[in-house]
């Protein structure tokens, strides 16, 4: 007797960018859960505000791009982009709603009944007022440049996200004509919202909009004409860089051209003021060519991501997250000898290249000190024995302390190279002004593979030691950051292992010489065996669970995408596999479908940490299971598109100590956990009856709290 398949949904797949949206769906959520503190809930809000900007000037502007080629469709979903584009909007329409219905109906009065006031217009006392009046005389009438619209004054170039008003005029002005409007721009400078006087306010913590001050005094930019309205109004542009890297003789100089015209792309998406006059809404959509599907009218202040700076404005720990220092990490095992605390004086060997030969370490951020790894090259920077150091650069930020050590290493004749990613998006201008920095120091810097981002995470120092020389290695999951550090979760490995450091030696030789694929014995690479080992050892799962055997992969990742990962996950469902993948961003996939993924399970965590570690876990029934930490996400960009390293985690200890701390925990977690259900939607877990709530970020905030303090 034959069985009918179970009908399968007409799409296999998720719409990436939908995913994408559903992901800032569960930020905003954060925003609005009374569990969190309510001041860092504000926080999430302002990440959902900043989240939705990239959105529109990378994600739904790469659609627009695509819009003059009838063939190309949407990857892996097959959607036209003109379908994916109206689609989206309509879903980025209800999620502003939201943000703004969350902003001013729960966090608004939440935070006013803790006496953190934004004091609205019609509200003022008159103390209040004329304090708004000095403030605008003082400190903005100075430098704003109102411009009237006429023939000499024509609509002036608006700059991606700057904050603008349109004003309707009445009169004549100083040379007797009729100047129905004008345009005033907000310099970036001035700040977005003020705190105002307790003396004027009666609060401690009362402010006031930017946006409000000029409402109240626009008057004052056009003497003896009346102003009939003022409304706010801000335009996203496409972001997105275009440079032909096959044509260009030097990358840095053409990237550093095209960073000019990034705030003045493309408009994609216009915000404005709810009470905008449809008129003057018609005016704005024609200047910048853009329809109603594309207009975004909201309900309070545009950009509501510059409220950000109010949690650091206001002193109440209460409302915020307990503080958290993160833990130096320990090496060898207590009452044993070579056990010591990192760092610490008493018991430490002489400097950290005798660490790690004792013992790899292994780093869990932000839980554990970024600083072992600023020591690794800063020791190396010093160190006479040193002769030479490679590292990968993506995002550094500014003043990085690391880009100082390569710089001192260079001066003092070290061989320092240093594969600078300089297409790594919004921190362009910020790698050139590193790369610039080592060149003049003397390093050699490279701009990695033509039409390949280099977004692997690695270090390799080679050191005389005694008669031979002696190879170090560092590879992690996330950037070589010292800020971020403090708030992504990531993995890094510092280790003396002979194999794993050839690996890294031969990737390095590749990406400056340019040479064939390195044949590599410990770790995956691509864009030339990561995909593909993958895709072996998800289908090694499957023949394992067609044998009978035990079959299991664990996954943990930022975004999934792949179409043909996601085709070997759907086949080793079918075949058995029993899948739990934690995905903290987008997902195309499909989990939990009848006859196509019930053996896949989704999840996705958002917490107090952006979750950013990928691990990979492989049972491979039989043999020693596999447990990978990797810079890659399953997404064809970074499978495909990009140069990755997965390394593998070796040592029991710390393979335990990944699948612990990496995996295990998270499909624990019932209180900052959401289920992907087939459909596409999310669903927040919450305790079931009995048991105990449970967050894998607390649990390990108290594990390592416990470990610093033993």
């Amino acid at each position: 007797m034959t069985t009918t398949p179970a009908p399968q949904p007409e799409n296999r797949y998720i719409n990436r960018e939908l995913s994408l949206l559903n992901f800032n769906r569960r930020v905003l959520e954060m925003a609005q859960d009374p569990k969190v503190p309510l001041l860092e809930r504000l926080k999430f809000l302002c990440i959902s505000f900043a989240n939705m900007d990239e959105f529109f000037e990378v994600r739904l502007a790469s659609l627009y791009e695509m819009l003059g080629d009838s063939n190309v469709r949407t990857v892996p979903d097959g959607l036209t982009p003109a379908e994916a584009i109206k689609m989206l909007n309509a879903e980025a329409h209800k999620l502003v709603e939201d943000q703004y219905d969350t902003f001013n109906h729960i966090l608004i009065p939440e935070l006013a009944q803790e006496g953190i006031r934004f004091l609205r217009r019609p509200n003022w006392t008159e103390a209040e007022r004329a304090w708004v009046r000095q403030y605008f005389i003082d400190n903005m009438l100075p430098i704003l440049s109102p411009i009237g619209l006429d023939p000499a004054h024509p609509f002036p170039r608006v700059q991606n996200k700057s904050l603008h008003f349109i004003v309707s005029l009445e009169g004549e002005d100083a040379f007797g004509r009729r100047i129905p409007m004008a345009v005033v721009p907000v310099p970036r400078t001035l700040p977005r919202v003020i705190r105002m006087p307790k003396e004027i306010s009666g609060g401690d913590n009362d402010f006031v909009f930017i946006s409000s001050i000029l409402h109240a005094n626009v008057g004052m930019l056009f003497p003896n004409m009346t102003v009939t309205g003022c409304y706010q109004f801000r335009v996203t542009r496409n972001t997105n860089l275009f440079i032909d890297e096959e044509e260009v003789d030097d990358l840095m100089k053409a990237l550093a051209g095209e960073l000019s015209t990034r705030q003045y792309g493309e408009a994609i998406r216009l915000e404005v003021a709810d009470n905008c006059p449809p008129h003057l809404v018609e005016y704005l959509l024609d200047r910048f060519r853009l329809t109603k599907d594309e207009l975004y009218q909201v309900h309070g202040p545009v950009n509501l991501h510059r409220l950000m700076s109010v949690p650091d404005m206001v002193d109440r720990p209460d409302l915020k997250f307990p503080p958290f220092q993160p833990t130096l990490p320990t090496v060898g095992k207590p009452g044993k000898k070579g056990f010591f605390l990192f760092g610490s004086k008493a018991k430490a060997p002489k400097n950290i290249f005798e660490q790690i030969r004792q013992r790899d370490i292994l780093l869990h951020h932000p839980y554990e000190a970024f600083a072992p790894v600023v020591d690794f090259i800063n020791q190396a920077a010093d160190d006479p024995n040193v002769l030479a150091i490679r590292m990968t650069l993506y995002r550094t930020g500014e003043n990085s302390p690391i880009v100082a050590a390569l710089e001192r290493a260079a001066r003092a004749g070290k061989e320092v190279t240093a594969v600078v990613e300089l297409r790594a998006r919004f921190d362009e201008d910020n790698n050139i002004q590193q790369a610039r920095r080592l060149q003049e120091a003397g390093a050699h810097v490279v701009y990695g593979v033509v039409g390949y981002k280099t977004h692997a995470k690695m270090i390799h120092i080679v050191r005389r030691e005694h008669d031979r020389l002696a190879q170090y290695a560092h590879l992690g999951t996330g950037n070589y950051h010292h800020v971020t550090s403090r708030f992504y979760t990531d993995f890094g490995l510092l280790t003396a292992h002979e194999g794993i450091c050839h690996d890294v030696n031969k990737v390095f030789l590749q990406l400056t010489s340019l040479g064939a694929a390195p044949d590599l014995q410990y770790l995956l690479q691509a864009p030339f065996t990561l995909h593909s080992g993958v895709i072996e050892r998800i289908q090694r799962e499957a023949d394992n669970a067609r044998a009978g055997k035990p079959a299991r992969i664990l996954a943990k990742m930022n975004g999934l995408q792949d179409k043909q990962v996601i085709d070997a996950l759907y086949e080793a469902s079918q075949a058995g596999v029993e899948i739990d993948l934690i995905v903290r961003g987008i997902c195309c996939l499909r989990p939990g479908v009848p006859g196509l993924s019930e053996n896949i399970r989704v999840r996705s965590i958002v917490g107090r940490f952006l979750e950013h570690h990928r691990v990979y876990y492989f049972e491979n029934h039989g043999e020693r299971p596999e447990l990978y930490i990797s810079s890659a996400d399953w997404m064809r960009r970074n499978l495909k598109g990009r140069v990755e390293t997965a390394t593998p985690i070796l040592e029991p200890d710390h393979f335990q100590k990944v699948y612990t701390e990496g995996l295990a925990l998270y499909l624990q977690d019932n209180q900052g956990a959401w289920a992907l259900q087939p459909d596409g939607t999310y669903l927040r877990l919450h305790p079931e009856e009995g048991e105990q709530p449970f967050s894998a970020q607390q649990a390990l905030i108290d594990k390592y709290n416990t470990a610093s303090e033993t």
